[in-house]
């Protein structure tokens, strides 16, 4: 019983990192491309009101400027999106796109006239759903996670400012996280559940004895 279940468990946590694992992997695909053929796809990014750009809200993700900015964004995309589909696995993927979506849109109608590009905006969204999500839903084991994700990364806070360093889309980051609060309200009813403590329960089984002892009397009467 206990191996079967570890087992499913190892399977689940496996699923769980396929979706993010891909994301990374094409991140780095995408880099490698673009230092064997000496190229930039800057172009695939957000430029704010050219409807040109209007794609790089799907493709911006992807283009980053240098292996830094690479690297900065691979470990916790990696690690917040198997958070994501290990403990929301109901919702993971509307909320991974929406996020997406809803980030990139925002960016491309208020962002300053700039190539915006990287996977910052996500990882800022599925941090802020992860922390928020956690403590709506009042749900020890995912308060615990959001916990983690504040002492983990919350630093990540001042990159929402402006100024915070010129070079960094301190819209997407700010925008990004916006939208993981919204998806961390809009879907606070599906998903995991706070677990209905004892004497609630307790209290439920009562009512309900009490409602049992009444019916045979009302038929009597």
């Amino acid at each position: 019983m206990t191996d079967s279940y570890s087992e499913a468990e190892k399977k689940r946590l496996l699923l769980s990192m396929l979706i993010p694992f891909l994301m990374v992997a094409f991140m780095w695909l995408v880099k490698g491309a673009e230092l064997l053929f000496d190229t930039n796809f800057h172009f695939l990014g957000i430029f704010p009101g050219r409807l040109t750009a209007l794609s790089g809200i799907i493709t911006s993700p992807f283009i980053h400027s240098g292996l830094r900015h690479l690297f900065n964004n691979t470990i916790p995309l990696f690690i917040l999106g198997t958070a994501l589909f290990y403990f929301y696995s109901e919702v993971s993927f509307r909320v991974l796109l929406r996020v997406t979506l809803l980030t990139g849109l925002a960016v491309w109608i208020t962002g300053r006239p700039a190539w915006h590009i990287g996977a910052s905006g996500i990882v800022y969204g599925l941090a802020s759903f992860l922390f928020v999500s956690g403590i709506i839903r009042r749900h020890i084991p995912l308060m615990a996670l959001s916990l983690l994700v504040a002492f983990v990364y919350g630093e990540m806070v001042w990159g929402i400012f402006p100024g915070f360093r010129l070079e960094i889309s301190w819209e997407s980051h700010m925008l990004g996280a916006a939208a993981g609060v919204i998806m961390a309200v809009w879907y606070r009813a599906e998903g995991p559940q706070r677990p209905v403590p004892f004497y609630e329960r307790e209290g439920e089984e009562e009512s309900d004895d009490e409602e049992n002892e009444a019916e045979p009397a009302d038929q009597a009467n």
